[in-house]
């Protein structure tokens, strides 16, 4: 079985830490980063067993800054 590395992005929200995969668009969550990767793991497993994906040059994934007004 070929392994491709995807992209998690993760924030906590309340007292959860979702975890969203931007490539094929699953979001699961858990109670521990840790949890919420090996949850997100396993949902983009399955989805992508009904859905392949093809696969394409990697996504480029960066930070910017912008002006907060408080």
């Amino acid at each position: 079985m070929k392994q491709i590395t995807l992209t998690a992005v993760i924030h906590l929200e309340d007292d959860l830490y979702v975890a969203e995969c931007p490539e094929v668009g699953v979001t699961s969550q858990g109670a521990t980063v840790e949890e919420a990767i090996a949850n997100l793991r396993e949902a983009t497993e399955l989805y992508l067993e009904e859905f392949p994906m093809k696969i394409a040059s990697r996504s480029l994934l960066t930070t910017f800054e912008v002006a907060a007004y408080a």
